[in-house]
């Protein structure tokens, strides 16, 4: 990856991508600069570089995507990051959103179920020093040996609210959650009350690919 740079140019379009989403609503500037920090050219294939900062997805291999900027933004917002946080995060795909947390100083833990982009995502975080601890596996049932969780972030449009996941959720966590079993999910935002309580916040629509139970992909292994 040491053939990875970021230029001016680079620099530029990210800084014209920002005013972008901020102009659509992302006010945070914690999240503002953690999208300058961290390059979304380097997740992308080099015959992309040029649209790398379009609010825009893209393919990523294994049938996956890297969500629109604004998406990503827009779940980050809603889970309210604090440095230092214990952040679970089902579907870490490229694992710019893992960058993006980690940006913002949260201990990351992140899942995805398909070996390869598991593989790419772990060697970006180390290239680029995060410290983020990814496994691969089915993320449906979360991470039971490292919860609670101060905040879940489910990037894959799941069917239903897991259960698991909920539990694993610390009272006064935070769960962002793409929900809906068609081409269109709605987002939630989902507050532990308490041991049996928890608030449901429905925040807009979006499209993401299916959150997957129980499967896990290992057709691309590398040694």
């Amino acid at each position: 990856m040491e053939h990875l740079k970021d230029t001016y140019k680079h620099k530029g379009k990210r800084n014209l991508l920002i005013k972008e989403i901020e102009k659509m609503g992302i006010h945070s500037p914690e999240i503002l600069r953690a999208f300058f920090e961290v390059p979304r050219h380097y997740f992308l294939d080099l015959a992309l570089d040029g649209m790398a900062y379009t609010n825009a997805a893209f393919q990523i291999g294994s049938g996956q995507t890297i969500s629109h900027p604004y998406t990503v933004a827009f779940q980050t917002q809603l889970l309210e990051v604090k440095p230092k946080d214990k952040i679970l995060e089902i579907g870490t795909g490229s694992g710019f959103q893992t960058a993006i947390l980690c940006a913002l100083g949260a201990k990351v833990y992140s899942i995805e179920r398909h070996q390869d982009l598991h593989f790419k995502a772990a060697q970006m975080m180390k290239f680029l020093n995060y410290d983020a601890r990814l496994r691969f596996g089915d993320g449906y049932r979360g991470w039971p040996s490292y919860a609670p969780f101060d905040k879940i972030l489910v990037t894959c449009g799941a069917p239903e609210i897991p259960n698991e996941l909920k539990l694993q959720l610390k009272v006064g966590g935070t769960m962002v959650i793409p929900v809906g079993e068609g081409v269109e999910q709605k987002m939630l935002k989902i507050v532990r009350q308490n041991e049996t309580e928890y608030t449901l916040q429905e925040l807009g629509t979006f499209k993401f690919v299916p959150m997957l139970e129980r499967t896990v992909d290992i057709e691309n292994k590398k040694p």
